[in-house]
């Protein structure tokens, strides 16, 4: 027999695997996204306003803005390229609560760009440190943070980066 005692941390248990599922579709969109330069599936991963930090590739400072605006500087470094591909891997998900949550995944970023001087990829290997909100939209990112852990190819085919902020 089974009390309601278990019954209750049974559902509190699948509902955790269900957030698991959500973020990870979040995370996933984010890339897929990306790469199919569909902008407002982009824009729709986020919190309204977000903080960014792509440091370790792009050398630029973190910075913290509205999610529209975050998207209009990333939209034309990425659309520039040829064709890109994020591949998402290792996921872990770590709650701090019941609406907050941090995920660690490796990604693996090729860029191809065919009108780059000097060569035409460049590849970042590392991994994205997320956190996550629950809203009232589901699972949003609010910080993205890449970190690179080997950059190969040209950098170069990112030509010149707009500012943030």
């Amino acid at each position: 027999m089974t009390t309601s005692h278990e019954t209750t941390a049974e559902a509190a248990e699948l509902w955790r695997l269900v957030d698991r599922v959500e973020i990870a579709d979040v995370q996933m969109r984010y890339a897929t996204a990306v790469d199919s330069r569909d902008w407002e599936l982009f824009r729709d991963c986020f919190t309204d306003e977000i903080e960014g930090d792509y440091s370790s590739v792009f050398g630029t400072p973190p910075a913290r803005l509205r999610a529209d605006d975050f998207v209009a500087v990333i939209a034309p470094v990425m659309g520039a390229l040829t064709a890109t591909q994020h591949m998402i891997t290792n996921l872990t998900v770590d709650f701090h609560d019941a609406d907050h949550a941090t995920v660690v995944a490796y990604v693996r970023a090729i860029h191809h760009n065919t009108a780059a001087d000097g060569g035409t990829e460049q590849t970042v290997y590392g991994y994205y440190t997320n956190a996550f909100v629950r809203t009232g939209k589901g699972w949003r990112i609010s910080k993205v943070k890449l970190t690179s852990r080997i950059q190969t190819g040209n950098p170069g085919v990112f030509g010149a980066l707009p500012a943030a902020g």
